[in-house]
């Protein structure tokens, strides 16, 4: 990720170059993966900026500037997200590792694979940190990763006042009706319950009871 790009920089720098040349057929974005500190946006921004100089003294025609988004998938970058805002365009909030890493877990080992819960108290905490930065620095925050596909999740992470959910193609019907069938305001009173519960059972429980209940069309409701 980006640890690796700011070692070896003349690779990075190659991939910079090509990015910089398709700026000039249309709009182009960058997200730079896997940021923790500070540090790391500002020495990526500044290749980037020093490679669109080297490409103009060359003559090659390249967009003035392009929005630039930083990755959110560590705890790290979860905890300075307020500052990591004052840095970008946009956010992305990576959840598969973001709750990995904050849950100590590894996801492909079958041992411990019962702790990823992406309504933990916790992870939900820091999402809520995330989106809040964001927009108290006017930036657009987006979410990939199972999480944003998930139904149960769906409304939660509306109440959140997320902008974006990028997710498998096979999932957009079914949250697409979820989302059109309610509003913020219920969002938001959800996501402000389901945050009043300190384990991560509660939580799954309570809204997953909620969506059976509000959806039963899209929710199998538990047998009594």
């Amino acid at each position: 990720a980006i640890r690796f790009c700011l070692k070896e920089v003349d690779l990075f720098k190659t991939q910079l170059r090509a990015i910089w040349r398709v700026s000039a057929l249309g709009k182009v974005k960058i997200l730079f993966p896997m940021i923790s500190c500070i540090e790391e946006i500002r020495e990526a921004k500044q290749l980037l900026e020093e490679t669109r100089r080297e490409l103009v003294a060359q003559g090659v025609v390249v967009a003035e500037r392009m929005e630039i988004g930083a990755m959110i998938e560590v705890p790290a970058a979860a905890v300075i997200a307020d500052q990591l805002a004052q840095e970008v365009d946009y956010f992305s909030i990576g959840t598969n590792d973001l709750i990995q890493y904050s849950l100590a877990i590894d996801r492909s080992n079958e041992r411990v694979t019962y702790l990823y819960e992406p309504l933990h108290p916790a992870v939900l905490r820091l999402l809520k940190r995330i989106v809040d930065s964001a927009h108290e620095a006017g930036i657009r925050v987006a979410m990939c990763g199972e999480m944003a596909g998930d139904p149960l999740c769906c409304l939660i992470l509306v109440g959140m006042q997320l902008d974006e959910l990028s997710m498998n193609h096979l999932a957009i019907p079914r949250l697409k009706r979820i989302v059109q069938q309610s509003t913020l305001a219920e969002s938001r009173a959800l996501l402000q319950k389901a945050m009043t519960f300190n384990n991560a059972g509660d939580v799954r429980s309570y809204v997953q009871d909620y969506m059976s209940e509000r959806f039963p069309d899209e929710f199998q409701k538990k047998e009594s």
